[in-house]
């Protein structure tokens, strides 16, 4: 017998908001089961009936912002509850602003409330950080079946012969939970490109001292569709307009 499932769940689950944002829709009366409002948090559906966002869950979407930011070394993903270290968003500011022409009618300041990291980057590692105010975004990007790609390059120094590539590739456990397959080959003679579908905590590192390799700079150059690029290492952007992961 199909059981019923709470609204916020189902929300989240067909990609249309986080949890998080669908309470808040739902309080909001922003959220309709086969045509009808819902503002009871805690609402249940069953899974084949529809369940849609109005108008104004949509117009606060669309105000929503995601930017992309050159993490330097120095700087955590996220907050720190002992203040030891600074916060990659404490670089969102004017001044660290990266003009695109793209960008002509947009000011480099906004209301930063809610902005966070979808994706951790290491204090000693740099590159590409995704911040967003968007659920979606977030779900879509660190979700636990995530289907979008990261892309590394991470110098590294020590041998390593054919068999360990391809266990870097696939073969290898952290904490005891096999890895998804990942595309490792050489950049150069120094330097491995890694692509990954997951993000375990200091995973690249990890995998290399396995093979007995030692990780002297590690770079995100790719989330997706969406790369890098010219941004200068402390600098941000918008995503622009059309850009998607």
């Amino acid at each position: 017998m199909e059981e019923k499932v709470r609204v916020s769940k189902l929300l989240s689950e067909l990609g249309l908001c986080s949890r998080r944002e669908a309470d808040s829709y739902i309080e909001q009366g922003l959220v309709t089961v086969d045509g009808e409002v819902v503002n009871e948090l805690g609402v249940r559906a069953y899974r084949h009936q529809k369940i849609e966002l109005q108008s104004g869950a949509k117009a606060q979407q669309a105000s929503r912002i995601t930017v992309i930011l050159n993490k330097p070394v120095g700087f955590i993903s996220h907050y720190d509850d002992e203040q030891e270290y600074q916060p990659a968003a404490s670089l969102i500011t004017p001044e660290n602003y990266f003009a695109n022409p793209l960008d002509k009618n947009r000011s480099p300041r906004f209301n930063t409330k809610g902005l966070a990291p979808a994706g951790r980057l290491d204090i000693d590692s740099t590159g590409l950080l995704v911040l967003t105010q968007d659920g979606r975004i977030a779900k879509l990007l660190i979700g636990e079946n995530s289907p979008i790609e990261k892309e590394y390059l991470v110098r590294v120094e020590g041998r390593l012969s054919y068999e360990d590539l391809d266990r870097l590739k696939h073969g290898l456990s952290l904490d005891g939970v096999a890895l998804k397959p990942a595309q490792v080959s050489w950049q150069n003679e120094d330097q491995l490109r890694f692509v990954l579908r997951e993000g375990r905590k200091r995973q690249i590192r990890r995998m290399c001292e396995m093979v007995g390799l030692r990780v002297l700079g590690l770079k995100r150059v790719r989330m997706g569709r969406i790369s890098l690029g010219p941004l200068p290492p402390g600098q941000w952007r918008y995503l622009k307009p059309g850009e998607q992961f």
